[in-house]
C-alpha cells in the first residue's frame, strides 16, 4: 500500500507546485514584462485618477456625452437584499437580462427605447445595437453607425457643429483586428473624453 501511495502523493505535490505555484508566476511574470497595460485590466486614468478600463463600458446618459448600447447588469436592492435593481454596465455583475425574444417586458423595453431614439433623431434609422444589450453587459465599443446616430443630439447639447462631431467619430474609430477580423468599432469612454477635450462640458 505504501508503495503505490508514495508515488501518488510524490507526483501531488509536483504538480501542485508545478501548475499552481509556478506556472501561475511565469505567466504574471511574462505578462507583466511584455504587456503590462492588458495585464493590469487596461485600466485608463486621467490626473493620476483610475477613471476606467478600455475594456468595460461606463453608464452614460448625460445628453451631452455619446452613449453606449443597454446594460441588463443589476445590482442589490439597498432596501431589500433579497430583491436587485436596475445597475447599468455593474462589473461585479456582468450578464444578459437572458429574455427571450418573445418576453413582453423585452418587446415593451426595445420599443420604448426606439420610440426615445427615434424622437432624438427622426431622420436616421435607430441601429439596432442601440436598443440591444450584450451578452456580458458590459460591452464597451459601438459601430460607427451607432455613433453618428447621437451626433444631433451631443451636437445641440454642447452648441458644436455637427461635423466637428462626425469628423471626431472617424478619427475615434478603431479598424478591424489585422483588417479583417470583426467589424470597425469605438471605444465610448474614449470617444467622451476626446470630446471633453475638444468641448469640456461646463
Amino acid at each position: 500500500m505504501r508503495d503505490a501511495l508514495r508515488p501518488a502523493f510524490v507526483l501531488l505535490g509536483l504538480f501542485t507546485l508545478l501548475t499552481g505555484l509556478a506556472y501561475p508566476l511565469a505567466i504574471t511574470g511574462l505578462a507583466q514584462a511584455l504587456f503590462p497595460y492588458q495585464a493590469n485590466g487596461s485600466l485608463i486614468t486621467h490626473e493620476g485618477t483610475i477613471i476606467g478600463s478600455a475594456l468595460i463600458g461606463q453608464n452614460f446618459a448625460a445628453p451631452a456625452y455619446f452613449h453606449g448600447r443597454p446594460s441588463a447588469t443589476t445590482d442589490s436592492d439597498a432596501a431589500d437584499a433579497t430583491k436587485t435593481v436596475a445597475s447599468p454596465y455593474n462589473a461585479a455583475a456582468s450578464g444578459a437580462s437572458n429574455l427571450a425574444p418573445s418576453a413582453q417586458a423585452l418587446v415593451d423595453r426595445v420599443r420604448a427605447d426606439t420610440a426615445l431614439l427615434h424622437a432624438e433623431n427622426p431622420e436616421a434609422a435607430v441601429p439596432v445595437e442601440l436598443v440591444t444589450t450584450s451578452a456580458s453587459g458590459l460591452d464597451p465599443h459601438i459601430s460607427m453607425a451607432a455613433a453618428l446616430f447621437q451626433v444631433p443630439r451631443v451636437a445641440q447639447a454642447r452648441g458644436l457643429d455637427p461635423q466637428v462631431l462626425r469628423d471626431l467619430i472617424i478619427v475615434s474609430t478603431q479598424p478591424r483586428l489585422l483588417g479583417v477580423l470583426g467589424e470597425p468599432v469605438i471605444n465610448v469612454l474614449a470617444l467622451n473624453r476626446a470630446l471633453d477635450g475638444l468641448s469640456p462640458v461646463h
